[in-house]
């Protein structure tokens, strides 16, 4: 009889719990933190927080204090992760469909998506209408396979400042055009754009005035709202690449199904 271990087959950790997960996360985000000015609590790949330790009296206060103000940003900054996964879920999807159809299958998708609002403005809306369709439709056509060719490109820099804001642009633009001219489409998107651009001229457009003044010159009105969602989707894609930046900060990506 053989003394031989018998060999058994390789079983996989089984998940951590959503509150494990939880706690995995907030620690790896924390450790980037404490990275950023002491890096030599990381070696290499691996994380060493918490066997490295400054010997001076004023390296351990600067320490401990960059240590519990990490701690403030990270609680800040996690519920942003999570947003950031979910959104890196439905872009990696998209992108891996994008690399099945190709740019031309992306081309003839948006063509056919696209192409039927035209189709239907050229019977629905005035002679004007649907050439403003049309046009956002080509617009739009171009902006996806600009966002496929940009993430194409290697780099999260390319992906953030370039693909994020291209896609917001594909499928965004051609719809508000079409509100322009439908009772039906205006009665969703225009509230709902009056309520955005109230809050970014409250919230967010406050440097320097720059709110009063553009309350003074332009009046959310007929094109301004082409305008405006145009010129807003640059920094939406920056903000969605931004978040799925820290969520690749933290849990870094890996092949999905």
């Amino acid at each position: 009889m053989s003394d031989a271990p018998s060999e058994r087959p390789y079983a996989p950790p089984p998940d951590p719990g959503v509150v494990e997960a939880v706690r995995i996360d907030l620690s790896t985000l924390h450790e980037h933190w404490m990275a950023a000015i002491f890096p030599q609590v990381r070696t290499g790949a691996h994380s060493v927080l918490g066997a490295w330790r400054p010997t001076s009296a004023p390296g351990i206060g600067a320490f401990y204090l960059w240590s519990v103000l990490g701690g403030i940003v990270v609680g800040v900054l996690y519920p942003f992760a999570v947003v950031g996964f979910a959104i890196r879920y439905y872009a990696a999807r998209l992108d891996r469909t994008a690399a099945r159809m190709g740019i031309i299958g992306v081309v003839l998708l948006s063509l056919l998506i696209w192409g039927a609002l035209t189709v239907f403005a050229r019977y629905r809306f005035s002679s004007e209408g649907f050439l403003a369709v049309a046009a956002a439709g080509g617009v739009a056509t171009v902006s996806a396979v600009l966002a496929v060719v940009s993430a194409r490109v290697d780099g999260r820099f390319t992906t953030v400042v370039f693909a994020y804001p291209f896609g917001v642009t594909a499928l965004f633009l051609p719809p508000v055009v079409a509100a322009l001219y439908s009772p039906y489409l205006a009665g969703v998107v225009f509230p709902r754009s009056d309520l955005l651009a109230v809050w970014l001229l409250d919230h967010v457009l406050t440097f320097h005035g720059l709110n009063d003044w553009l309350r003074a010159r332009f009046d959310l009105v007929g094109l301004a709202y082409v305008g405006m969602w145009f010129g807003i989707a640059v920094p939406i894609g920056w903000v969605l690449g931004l978040l799925v930046t820290l969520a690749d900060l933290v849990r870094p990506t890996r092949d999905a199904d």
